[in-house]
């Protein structure tokens, strides 16, 4: 005999809503009928509308294996303090929450109109804390180029980059202020009994010169995540080959690489999402 859940999704049918069962006890239910279910496994799906575009459901495929990726990472090394370098308004914060980490979170967002919106995104949450800096090789007070959108650098674009983002013509100065890593992380983890941080950095090729101010200090870092170039998008932004190479002097090693951007037309990957640990830190 039908369920209770079972005779009120049939009901639902008759009334022309869609309804797609997804696993035993699962159904996605919807009045657009312009959609297609592709599965990941482990209970994820991914909800595409409109015509198959292979490109976005790729990029939110990555998206999804490399968020479930570091909240496992953080998990098995016990990590308790994620330093999030180029917050912007949160996102990486948002989806750290939602794939179930718990521990603390301090976000680094130096534009002062993001990083208000950034202390409002914060504000119900007492373990996540945000700083108004931006992080290089020395404490100095400096210029960023603010650009619509997460693309705001201590860098300008390259030629390659202005031809791919038409947002870098209308690119504007602001001063802020830079401090160094091992300046800050006293304060960052004060209250923590066994510290174990990760570092994440997004700061739009300015990835070394941040992690170049942590000194020696790198090597408290359980693992990092850093979005590594294969294009360069702005002007002198170190590549691939050169930014790994660094972290693996310090003795991180690769755990995941996930595609982060596409050029639609050749399909080449402009920058991956390198995820890496301290093996020696499990």
């Amino acid at each position: 005999m039908p369920t209770l859940l079972r005779r009120g999704l049939n009901l639902l049918r008759t009334l022309n809503v869609r309804v797609q069962d997804l696993e035993p006890g699962t159904a996605l239910v919807s009045r657009n009928h312009g959609y297609e279910v592709v599965p990941l496994g482990r209970g994820s799906w991914v909800v595409r509308r409109g015509k198959p575009d292979v490109q976005r459901t790729h990029k939110a495929v990555m998206n999804h294996l490399a968020a479930e990726h570091v909240a496992s990472l953080l998990y098995h090394y016990r990590a308790d303090c994620v330093l999030d370098v180029g917050a912007n308004t949160g996102q990486y914060a948002k989806q750290l929450r939602r794939y179930g980490y718990r521990g603390r979170i301090v976000s680094f967002e130096p534009v002062p109109e993001i990083t208000e919106k950034l202390r409002r995104a914060s504000a119900n949450d007492p373990d996540w804390h945000v700083y108004p800096y931006a992080l290089g090789r020395e404490d100095r007070t400096d210029t960023i180029n603010v650009v619509y959108g997460s693309m705001s650098s201590m860098l300008g674009p390259s030629e390659f980059g202005t031809t791919r983002y038409k947002r870098f013509k209308r690119s504007r100065g602001q001063e802020i202020e830079v401090r160094r890593l091992d300046g800050l992380l006293d304060k960052v983890l004060d209250g923590l009994d066994d510290p174990r941080p990760y570092l994440k950095l997004d700061t739009q090729g300015f990835d070394l010169e941040a992690y170049a101010g942590g000194g020696d200090r790198v090597r408290e870092f359980v693992g990092l995540q850093s979005e590594v170039a294969l294009m360069q998008i702005y002007e002198g932004m170190p590549r691939m080959a050169e930014a790994v190479a660094t972290f693996e002097a310090d003795g991180f090693e690769i755990t995941g690489m996930y595609p982060v951007t596409r050029e639609e037309t050749t399909g080449r990957v402009l920058e991956f999402d390198c995820v890496m640990a301290r093996a020696d830190a499990m």
